[in-house]
């Protein structure tokens, strides 16, 4: 009875809280080796790669997506905000991507360099989380500090990184790792719903980078076979059902991609191409990145669509890819290949133009992430094959083809300093591209180097006599020549290819302009306008029918013009003493001598402006 009572007493006392345990906290000591490999990684990508900080944009996308991008160019707003996660622009949704270009253009405004330098930390950002995922996910140290290292120094990744337009690349490859530390987390406490909220969260925001990370939720089903091992453990109908919403999340985003493309036209392409033709080019680009994995030699911004590839290379490389997909199912014992294996042809089936978009046969780019199951499946087979104490041996010997691409990658990260060094390695290294050909000419002709830039759109045209932006190129630098009639012809003939070609119309309407041939300018100038022109295009396309309309004594609508002019580009000096003339023209001095007050600000060295505003001081001086 008496030990009865003194349990029931021994109930009733309220129990003392137990004491939290304490946080734990990062053991530096324990991870020392972690940490210099880490180091080591980071400092390897910025000495292979750092010479970029000194390079300049590119003719070819870094205009669309940052220095003649309006919405970009003028960094971080409200209204910046809203057209990033509005706009399809480019082909793409990717408001992310968007956002961080702002915020360069926000820090750094025009320096190129600055620009290149953020690409060159996130891609060691990718390849020291690359390293850390591999130790926490397989336990294996020197094998994951190798495929990193190979990930991170191999010139395949020259283009993600040297190229400030695929900054889409690294940051969507930042969330697809994140992703997996995430979802790695959550597979530790399964059906967790604040860890699985946060694999969906840090996913969303990789799929607003890029829409190549719609793959993810597969390649989340190859992490379950090898390395978490779930399959097996877990039940197949809960597995897929976890991937459900990011499916649905990665199917939405795939349809808003679609539309985008549609809508730029950029799939035009594909329609022109049989479906036989696209899987031969698929087959082809897979065995060519594998021979690029290993041999990465030549390297080119664009590889050139090739329609109707010979037959036997088509049945070579189906054949090729069969028996190595047999061998990696046939050797499961060893996960890790099928895995590897399977990881690069999925994450592959976005880019290999099943839905054309451009001109591009295959890209270097497209294997930034598919290339690290590929890493991951030559790695651990070759430290398993040497076994034992060997495997040291084999983790030096692969210092020497590290050592090889890091020197590769720095090589090839040169011809990247500035668009005329890109496009002539691309041209001697592709032959008969006609879009590599017309880029050259763009950058040689900046630096006036008219002829060579003609020599090249004529032969960009000789290999594709239906490329509007070689007639277009080609017309302009004819213009420049003041060779009015053949620039004529070359407007006309990118305006019969692409009738809703902008810039092509507002060419045409200046040279009419220039030929005095006022009634047929105005027209071409107010159909220009109704085209998708860029911002310094539209401006002067305004400046023009505004002078226009001043000649004809309408100076109402010529002040319209010469405002919108000034809407669009604030800096715009010519549009701005246009107008303060035609104020003048219309009796309202003062507005026409503020308007002169801010073109003498802009360009102290204006002799107009500067005599108009002392004419008023020198009357003041004589009375």
């Amino acid at each position: 009875m008496r030990k009865s009572r003194e349990k029931r007493a021994r109930r009733l006392q309220p129990s003392r809280p137990s004491p939290a345990p304490p946080r734990p906290r990062f053991d530096f000591a324990g991870h020392r080796r972690e940490i210099r490999i880490a180091a080591l990684l980071m400092l390897a990508v910025l000495l292979v790669f750092g010479q970029v900080s000194w390079h300049e944009f590119i003719n070819f996308d870094d205009d669309l997506y940052v220095y003649d991008n309006p919405a970009v160019a003028s960094g971080l707003s409200l209204e910046g905000l809203a057209w990033a996660f509005t706009s399809v622009s480019y082909n793409y949704w990717h408001p992310l991507t968007w956002l961080s270009h702002m915020l360069d253009a926000q820090l750094f405004g025009g320096a190129a360099g600055w620009h290149h330098f953020t690409n060159v930390l996130l891609h060691g950002l990718n390849g020291v989380l690359l390293f850390l995922l591999l130790r926490g996910l397989t336990g294996a140290l020197y094998r994951s500090a190798l495929v990193a290292a190979l990930f991170a120094l191999h010139p395949l990744r020259v283009e993600s990184v040297a190229w400030v337009s695929e900054r889409k690349d690294l940051l969507s490859g930042l969330f697809w790792l994140l992703t997996i530390w995430a979802y790695a987390r959550y597979a530790r406490a399964p059906f967790s719903r604040r860890r699985y909220g946060l694999v969906a969260a840090v996913f969303a925001l990789g799929l607003m980078s890029k829409p190549m990370v719609v793959t993810l939720p597969l390649a989340l089903l190859l992490l379950d076979w090898w390395p978490l091992g779930r399959i097996g453990t877990v039940p197949l109908r809960k597995l897929a059902l976890e991937k459900a919403p990011l499916l649905a999340m990665s199917a939405a985003v795939s349809v808003v991609t679609l539309i985008g493309q549609r809508a730029a036209g950029a799939t035009g392409l594909a329609g022109d191409i049989p479906v036989a033709e696209r899987v031969s080019n698929a087959l082809i680009a897979c065995v060519s990145y594998l021979g690029k994995t290993i041999w990465p030699y030549p390297l080119a911004v664009l590889y050139p669509y090739e329609k109707t590839p010979p037959l036997w290379q088509v049945a070579a490389a189906g054949v090729l890819l069969a028996a190595v997909t047999t061998l990696a199912w046939k050797a499961r014992r060893y996960p890790y290949l099928l895995f590897g294996w399977l990881w690069f042809l999925g994450v592959l089936v976005p880019t290999l133009g099943f839905v054309q978009v451009g001109f591009q046969s295959k890209a270097d780019r497209f294997t930034y992430i598919p290339l690290t199951g590929l890493l991951v499946a030559v790695v651990w087979a070759l430290a398993d094959l040497a076994g034992g104490k060997r495997q040291a041996v084999v983790m030096a010997l692969a210092g020497v083809p590290l050592a090889a691409f890091a020197a590769s990658s720095a090589l090839q990260t040169r011809h990247w300093r500035d668009s005329a060094s890109l496009f002539r390695h691309t041209v001697a290294v592709t032959g008969a591209n006609p879009v590599a050909h017309n880029n050259l000419g763009q950058a040689l002709e900046k630096t006036g180097g008219f002829e060579e830039a003609i020599r090249h759109y004529q032969e960009a045209l000789r290999l594709n006599p239906r490329y509007p932006e070689a007639h277009n190129n080609l017309g302009a630098a004819r213009f420049r020549q003041k060779q009015y009639e053949q620039a004529l012809a070359g407007f006309d003939e990118a305006l019969r290819i692409q009738p809703r070609y902008g810039s092509a119309l507002f060419n045409r309407a200046s040279v009419l302009d220039v030929l005095q041939r006022t009634a047929e300018s105005v027209a071409a100038f107010q159909e220009a306008l109704r085209q998708d022109l860029k911002p310094r295009f539209a401006s002067q396309a305004h400046n023009a029918l505004g002078s226009a309309y001043s000649n004809q004594g309408n100076h109402a609508l010529a002040q319209e013009h010469f405002n919108e002019a000034i809407r669009q580009s604030p800096y715009y000096t010519l549009a701005r003493k246009n107008l303060a003339i035609t104020l003048l023209k219309m009796r309202r001095q003062r507005e026409a001598i503020e308007q002169f007050a801010i073109v003498a600000a802009m360009d102290p060295r204006d002799e107009q402006a500067r005599q108009i505003l002392d004419a008023p001081r020198a009357q003041e001086g004589k009375r």
